[in-house]
């Protein structure tokens, strides 16, 4: 059996800002420093044996709080990175249905059918998170793994766990910064889920603050 606890990023001054981040590399906020501390006290009895992350900075320092425990290389996988959000990326969602109407409808009301202009589709956002975590786990039958990913990009792979492809990702929901799923594979790297999308190691404080609680009763436009 092979064991993947898939993680998205702590809060980053992106997400505070309302700003589409994709690949754009910013730091953790203060609220996502307090977060990562959380998840490693909640990770460091996993057993856990390897370690892969997204090439983002804020991906990449949430694997750092868990790897305390560990003590593992952490390998960067571009595989597993955001979506490239091309023009979208530095605009503020307030600002981004005048800049790119079309384009941001398709975001928000039909995202499987979404081209970000000049980046990536979301059907390339699906089938890269396909290939490169069969890839991970290819590499690391019979560990357990950690990957730190990022809010687009884990939701592609949770459809696709879910057996579906990516016209049905608009019945996927967001998750929280520093969430946890747990899947486990057999032999032949079938999927079991074991739970999605979980933030009970955090505070209430700590999860989704007034700040940036919008998005929640807003369409998936709204996390990054």
């Amino acid at each position: 059996m092979t064991r993947l606890y898939l993680i998205r990023h702590a809060q980053a001054q992106g997400n505070i800002d309302r700003v589409f981040q994709g690949r754009l590399d910013g730091e953790l906020s203060a609220r996502g420093q307090e977060q990562i501390k959380f998840l490693a006290r909640r990770c460091k009895e996993y057993g856990i044996q390897a370690i892969y992350s997204s090439p983002l900075i804020r991906a990449y320092e949430t694997a750092k709080a868990v790897n305390e425990y560990y003590h593992l290389p952490i390998f960067l996988k571009k595989e597993i990175i955001e979506i490239d959000g091309g023009r979208f990326e530095g605009h503020s969602f307030a600002d981004l249905p005048q800049l790119f109407p079309r384009e941001f409808d398709l975001w928000e009301n039909d995202p499987a059918h979404f081209t970000a202009p000049g980046g990536e589709s979301m059907k390339q956002v699906y089938q890269r998170m396909q290939r490169g975590i069969e890839a991970i786990l290819q590499e690391n039958q019979g560990k357990t793994i950690a990957v730190f990913s990022h809010g687009c990009a884990i939701r592609n792979y949770q459809c696709f766990l879910h057996g579906w492809g990516v016209e049905k990702i608009n019945e996927i929901g967001w998750c929280e910064n520093t969430s946890v799923n747990l899947i486990e594979y057999d032999k032949d790297l079938r999927p079991r889920i074991l739970y999605l999308s979980d933030a009970s190691h955090l505070p209430n404080k700590e999860t989704c603050p007034s700040d940036v609680a919008w998005w929640k009763t807003k369409p998936p436009a709204a996390v990054k």
